[in-house]
């Protein structure tokens, strides 16, 4: 069941033309990644660990501008799970409607924060990641 992250539209995410700019798009799937993170206990497991989460990929398809004072509504889900990489999909919306905002595919790495090194995604890394699911 994928995770969902709400966030209302405020002035300082618009941008001249008055909807949401396409950059502040990355905050607020960043933002929904670390509710997931946070939410599950994974945050707390991958710190300990030294485990650091790197996106190495993003790609984001806009639907439909947002304005001030709308509230949008992020589910995030793990999408894949490979050997070395991960990929996590997020669909933004319209909160109470299934109005698309935008979508992406967020592709990530784990890495070891000491080595700085991609970690393979098995035993209680992989365990983690399908927490997520």
């Amino acid at each position: 069941m994928p995770h969902v992250t709400e966030i209302k539209v405020r002035g300082y995410h618009l941008d001249l033309y008055g909807h949401v700019n396409n950059a502040r798009y990355l905050e607020f799937l960043e933002e929904a990644r670390w509710g997931v993170f946070e939410e599950t206990g994974n945050l707390d497991a991958f710190v300990s660990h030294g485990f650091g989460f790197s996106v190495v990929n993003i790609n984001i398809n806009y639907r439909r501008p947002a304005f001030m004072g709308e509230v949008l509504e992020i589910e995030t889900s793990l999408a894949s799970l490979g050997n070395r990489s991960g990929k996590i999909h997020q669909a933004v919306r319209l909160k109470g409607s299934a109005t698309p905002v935008a979508d992406a595919d967020v592709t990530f790495v784990v890495v070891d924060a000491q080595e700085g090194k991609a970690l393979p995604m098995e035993g209680e890394l992989r365990d983690l990641l399908q927490g997520m699911a």
